[in-house]
């Protein structure tokens, strides 16, 4: 048997105005996700546990079988993994973006223009973090270069009850009321205040002005947490598992999982992706001994914290046409497999921010061939009845 999860980041969402009040799930062609809902299992799963942030750290760790109750210690640990930094015991990983801020003199008077520093590509972003490293970084605090915006600062001894905001919850808005709070702060906004005096005038930032893009003129910690000790999937679930994934969080829950860690060309964590290439690419690990794959697309979430309705649609139809045909087309050479469709959590267009809500689900294989009349969306699943209070039920489910 071979199993496969395409967990398609913050895809559920609320009805939208501009789409015939229909969610963006509903209002998207996606004949390969109601092909899966016609024919298997549809139901609602509560990913996020009660008194955890609705993050995609918390969510996807529940979805790949880990309680975030007895596992979560923060998301840059392990998006520390996948890069390859070594943790101490000691040390205190933060993510670390690369901001937009406006212009303003007093650093609490700018405003949050772009979390993503308009998706800076990863070779912009390398020159403006080695600057950082080389200015602002001292024996007890590194600064490491990741993808597009996401990199991380590692701080040795560093407090752990700081109070920090995601910089995507607040796009569009003034900072000063989501500045560092608590244990580390003044620390914490001195280096952000450094960093900006530091990266307005780059020679990176002023080629993108000159070419009408953002500036990434800040850095912005948060996500802050320690060494993560995961269990082997393998050891849980007795399957040999592989992930694919563009980000650095998802790729690091794979490594400390002991999972294969798949990179495929032109995956880049937003629409522009090689959304085929992880389809081929999952095959191609299941025909070469993977009992298990994980394949994580970001495109949908990434939209939503934009607001983008029309680009969360795009997403989620590239996902049901270069993903999933792909796949369906290329498991009907296995005798035996089953696959699992899902959110991690809701990414709504409205709030440009994570929700903690339930989220839908498909299970189907080719041993199951039900005529439900279902389609794949928020409503119909919730229709079912059927609620799992966990992401590690779900995984029990899908695998039983």
């Amino acid at each position: 048997m071979k199993y496969i999860v395409v967990l398609g980041d913050g895809m559920a969402d609320y009805p939208r105005p501009e789409l015939d009040n229909l969610t963006p799930l509903q209002y998207a062609k996606t004949p390969h996700m109601d092909s899966l809902a016609a024919r298997g299992e549809t139901g609602m799963v509560k990913t996020v546990p009660d008194g955890f942030p609705p993050s995609s750290d918390v969510a996807n760790l529940a979805v790949m079988g880990y309680a975030p109750e007895k596992y979560y210690t923060g998301r840059s640990p392990l998006e520390a993994a996948s890069m390859g930094v070594e943790l101490a015991k000691e040390d205190m990983a933060w993510r670390c973006n690369l901001v937009t801020l406006s212009d303003e003199t007093a650093y609490a008077a700018k405003k949050m223009v772009d979390y993503s520093s308009g998706e800076i590509t990863s070779e912009e972003a390398r020159e403006l973090i080695e600057t950082v490293q080389a200015e602002l970084g001292t024996a007890d605090k590194q600064f490491y270069p990741g993808i597009s915006y996401r990199h991380l600062m590692v701080w040795h001894n560093g407090p752990e009850d700081t109070a920090v905001t995601p910089p995507h919850d607040i796009s569009g808005r003034v900072v000063g009321d989501y500045l560092p709070k608590g244990a580390g702060a003044d620390t914490l906004l001195e280096i952000m205040q450094q960093s900006y005096a530091l990266l307005k005038e780059h020679p990176v930032n002023r080629s993108r002005v000159e070419r009408g893009l953002p500036p990434a003129n800040s850095v912005w910690p948060w996500g802050q947490g320690k060494r993560p000790q995961l269990p082997l999937f393998k050891d849980l679930y007795h399957l040999d598992g592989a992930v694919i994934a563009a980000v650095d969080l998802i790729m690091g829950i794979g490594t400390c999982a002991g999972m294969q860690v798949v990179k495929v060309p032109g995956a880049t964590g937003n629409i522009h992706t090689n959304f085929r290439g992880k389809a081929e690419a999952a095959l191609a690990a299941l025909g070469s001994g993977a009992d298990f794959v994980y394949l994580h697309v970001e495109a949908p979430d990434e939209a939503g914290h934009q607001g983008n309705t029309e680009l969360k649609v795009r997403a989620i139809e590239e996902i049901d046409g270069q993903v999933l045909g792909v796949l369906l087309e290329g498991l009907a050479d296995f005798s035996d497999y089953r696959i699992m469709l899902l959110p991690d959590h809701p990414t709504p267009l409205s709030i440009r921010t994570h929700t903690a809500e339930p989220v839908p689900y498909v299970i189907a294989s080719n041993s199951i061939s039900n005529t439900t009349g279902k389609t794949f969306s928020e409503s119909s699943a919730a229709e079912t009845g059927i609620m799992l209070p966990d992401g590690p039920s779900l995984m029990l489910r899908f695998l039983s």
